[in-house]
């Protein structure tokens, strides 16, 4: 097998493992808080076993330390929404708000990287409409306010992506991956400390069950994927990956039909309105690229981001 093919298998094992991670979401019954404070914690600890980010750590200028652990606190909100919205809906709800993501992006990306706005990033905001529409019509009325949660949290993926693209360069990606985890996890600590009541269930020691499903939400579901995409990322463009990446909504509502039966849940107008989203999200990078191919020798080096999910 060449080693482009060996990536192609690899950035697409890594999507199957994020796609899990909604399905994880909701099997596991803690509520959304402690969950995603126990993964952040989890990977965070994980992370210093590793000396390249201690070392890491200690070479990191303390503005730049703050603006990562910033984007950070933005990560656990989304994670805490995302979440949120699959425990307040279901895990096939929220992998479907994800693909809105993509749609925020086009708008808020221009802005904090100071470049030109593209009109079909636009076109692409406008197409996903209709599919949204669909979407929410294909639910039962108890779940819409998962739709508006997880929407929500669309929108925070895409203000912390586009703020890492342009702080990516400036510091190892393990090491800054350790660093918006554990702002994210500290954070969620002091956020559990300020709610009344709510410092009790965040800290609640998970039974064996719900502690499994934690280990392999962290280590499984957002270690294995990140280190084995870090490596794929060697032989794949930036199209490659983000055309494989935009598929993770695809992979975690067919895994939800089948290892949780969600299909009884929706109708066809869900899966309607899934089918309009992805199919405007799919088809963006491939009208880029038609419009404007780089050249083959920079397909290699093109910029591509891990992502926490």
């Amino acid at each position: 097998m060449s080693p482009h093919a060996r990536a192609q298998w690899q950035i697409h094992f890594c999507v199957l493992l994020w796609g899990f991670t909604a399905i994880l979401g909701r099997t596991i019954t803690l509520p959304a808080l402690p969950l995603v404070w126990w993964r952040m914690l989890l990977v965070t600890a994980s992370l210093l076993c590793f000396p390249r980010v201690w070392r890491g750590l200690r070479g990191m200028p303390m503005r730049l330390f703050a603006c990562y652990a910033g984007i950070g606190v933005l990560v656990s909100v989304h994670w805490l929404l995302f979440y949120a919205a699959i425990k307040l809906a279901n895990a096939s709800v929220g992998a479907t708000c994800m693909a809105l993501a993509p749609v925020f992006l086009a708008l808020i990306e221009p802005w904090v990287m100071r470049r030109r706005f593209d009109p079909r990033e636009l076109l692409l905001g406008v197409a996903v409409v209709p599919g949204v529409v669909l979407v929410v019509g294909g639910i039962p009325a108890a779940m819409r306010i998962g739709v508006a949660v997880g929407a929500l949290s669309a929108l925070f993926v895409a203000v912390f992506g586009a703020l890492n693209k342009r702080m990516v360069e400036r510091a190892d990606p393990l090491t800054v991956t350790c660093v918006e985890l554990g702002a994210g996890a500290v954070f969620l600590t002091l956020v559990s400390f300020a709610l009344p009541h709510a410092a009790g269930r965040a800290f609640a020691w998970p039974g064996p069950h719900d502690a499994l499903l934690l280990l392999a939400l962290a280590l499984a579901c957002t270690l294995l994927p990140f280190a084995l995409s870090l490596v794929a990322l060697r032989s794949l463009s930036a199209f490659n990956v983000q055309l494989a990446t935009n598929l993770e909504p695809v992979y975690a509502i067919v895994l939800a039909i089948l290892l949780l039966g969600e299909q009884r849940q929706l109708n066809a107008w869900f899966y309607l309105g899934v089918s309009v989203i992805l199919g405007a999200v799919l088809a963006y990078p491939l009208l880029v690229r038609r419009a404007s191919m780089p050249p083959p020798e920079m397909l290699g080096t093109a910029e591509s981001h891990g992502r926490l999910e």
